[in-house]
């Protein structure tokens, strides 16, 4: 079966800058060092029946003054067919210039400014808007990475896609879902995720990425994947959410290729009955793991 990866990184260190991999920078993990090296296209090998069709490669940092320069690095480089999510600070009035010079690469069709933690105040940035709507009118989508149970942050959303209702956001990471196997109070932070999770229901042109496990805990468990993968589904519909590995950080916890095999395994037995009870199995893994994600990266 062919597979597209969403959301995954390579790594250049020869000729990138990665701020965020030194040692000395942070996020200070104790095991960073698993992923400080160059990381490449080879790397990404799957067991049969899964064969890897192409990917989504989401910017790493290479170089935040010249986006342009990871792209031109990967359409050298890369084989497999592949897309593009630039990095980009929409922060900046002289944004409009960098993406004439991104949009002269084939490969683009999104750019990720990371949210996280400034996500209310990033959204609700005049500038920030400005360039949001700058994207929708060329046709490129924006990879969101933020914590769902941020309300505020989720609510200042909704009013971004109320006043650009062609823009396509992809959250990343399942808006960090809280995961019960590392959760204190888990039911009450889940409920605040389901909420934000059905007050972006009704736009159609948002959709989401389940990735990133390892982030939060690196000993998650198959259960914690049930159930948000069951919960996004129910929520959001089949056709707007996408498996993806966070290649080579999901090597904090596992193999790229038993990551694939959990995501099989799950969508072969678990989910398929409880999810849907009418659609084939073969069907919903067809659009989790590879339909999808050529649907909403334009491949």
């Amino acid at each position: 079966m062919d597979i597209i990866d969403p959301h995954l990184h390579l790594f250049n260190l020869s000729d990138g800058h990665y701020g965020w991999l030194k040692p000395e920078n942070a996020p200070y993990w104790p095991d960073k060092h698993i992923i400080n090296r160059e990381v490449s296209q080879s790397e990404l090998q799957l067991s049969n029946p899964l064969n890897l069709a192409g990917f989504v490669h989401i910017e790493a940092g290479f170089d935040n003054a010249k986006p342009w320069r990871e792209l031109d690095w990967l359409e050298q480089h890369c084989t497999l067919p592949f897309k593009t999510v630039a990095g980009g600070d929409l922060t900046c009035e002289d944004f409009p210039t960098v993406l004439t010079e991104l949009k002269r690469r084939k490969s683009l069709v999104g750019i990720r400014h990371i949210l996280d933690e400034d996500a209310h105040s990033l959204l609700t940035n005049k500038v920030f808007q400005n360039n949001l709507a700058l994207l929708a009118k060329h046709n490129l989508s924006f990879d969101a990475q933020f914590s769902l149970t941020d309300t505020a942050a989720t609510q200042a959303l909704c009013k971004v896609l109320d006043n650009i209702p062609s823009l396509r956001v992809i959250i990343n990471h399942g808006g960090w879902p809280p995961l019960k196997s590392n959760t204190g109070n888990w039911q009450q932070a889940f409920r605040l995720w389901q909420h934000s999770l059905s007050a972006l229901a009704p736009y159609s042109n948002v959709a989401i990425k389940l990735s990133g496990w390892e982030m939060q805990h690196r000993d998650y468990s198959p259960a914690d994947m049930q159930t948000v993968i069951m919960t996004c589904v129910k929520i959001l519909d089949e056709r707007r959410v996408m498996l993806a590995s966070n290649f080579p950080l999901n090597t904090f916890s596992c193999s790229y290729a038993e990551l694939w095999q959990g995501y099989d395994r799950l969508l072969n037995t678990e989910l398929a009955p409880t999810i849907s009870h009418s659609k084939p199995s073969a069907t919903l893994k067809n659009l989790l793991l590879f339909k999808n994600s050529t649907t909403w990266y334009q491949f």
